[in-house]
């Protein structure tokens, strides 16, 4: 059945919002995208990144997506546009407090959730409570069980950048980092560099990201695998997983495992990716339009 005509969608606004921690408050920059003359009208659709990354990353599928929905996208605490805070901050009790509070303010009692990797462990727990918000939840290559090994791979460049002489330098580090990301084209990579840097007062880039985050992660990291299974069997609303076939933070058995057990929930995964599917191309932006207009 082809899909109907949409009307064009006014871009994104910016605001701020306050979380509340025990170092006190702090601002939390999130993007907001469509028509706010249509946002009683629509179904919410919030969209949070991965440990390292920003509100910039779904640009792509909110300007497919925001005709039919009120799309909000939060940088988490340390990351992009938000305040920096005390590094004992840094930890997912602050992650979920800010992120239903947030919730809260956009005057809303539902949501559907899509997070990639840390986001996506946001969006976990947030719907295995009772009475959760989320209606329903895409987790973007992630799962309740994660080996130290993929963890690793990532706490080795987490907060170890210097500065950068060009957003140019910035788009080259990006590409060694994320090397699995796809997909990915050379005005991807720039647009990625421009909103994960700023220019610094001596003309250096520098990335949006507390180099903090970085020093928390790696002492959080066990001997032990991450087990969030007793979370994932409580979720009760319907689940979208997204997959890279290539992935080394979601593997083949997990995903097994999550469709065997617990919520409801459906399998899509893309070749040639590994960590993270990016959500810019229309292949993936259809699949997650799909399934919310279906479940």
């Amino acid at each position: 059945m082809p899909h109907r005509k949409k009307k064009p969608a006014k871009a994104y606004s910016k605001h701020y919002h306050l979380g509340l921690g025990f170092h006190g408050f702090h601002r939390i920059n999130y993007l907001e995208w469509g028509d706010a003359e249509q946002f009683k009208h629509q179904e919410t659709l919030f969209c949070v990144h991965g440990l390292t990354r920003n509100a910039r990353d779904f640009d792509y599928l909110a300007g497919k997506l925001c005709a039919d929905y009120r799309i909000v996208c939060p940088d988490v605490v340390g990351r992009g546009d938000s305040d920096h805070i005390p590094e004992d901050g840094y930890n997912y009790l602050q992650y979920n407090s800010d992120m239903n509070a947030l919730i809260s303010r956009l005057g809303v009692t539902e949501v559907n959730w899509i997070g990639t990797s840390m986001g996506g462990i946001i969006g976990m727990v947030l719907a295995s409570v009772a009475q959760s918000p989320i209606k329903r939840l895409v987790v973007n290559d992630i799962g309740p069980e994660v080996s130290r090994e993929a963890q690793m791979s990532i706490a080795e460049y987490i907060g170890r950048s210097d500065d950068f002489p060009s957003v140019e330098a910035v788009a080259k580090h990006l590409r060694n980092i994320y090397k699995e990301f796809a997909p990915m084209t050379d005005d991807d990579w720039m647009h990625m560099a421009h909103y994960s840097s700023r220019r610094t007062k001596t003309g250096t880039y520098r990335l949006k990201v507390d180099n903090r985050v970085g020093a928390v992660f790696r002492d959080s990291i066990s001997y032990f695998n991450v087990d969030m299974w007793d979370t994932w069997e409580r979720i009760t609303c319907p689940v979208l997983v997204l997959r890279g076939k290539e992935s080394s933070f979601l593997s083949e058995q997990t995903a097994e495992r999550m469709l065997a057990y617990g919520p409801e929930c459906t399998l899509i995964e893309f070749d040639d990716t590994g960590h993270t599917p990016t959500l810019r191309n229309d292949e993936q932006v259809s699949v997650v339009e799909d399934w919310l207009n279906n479940s």
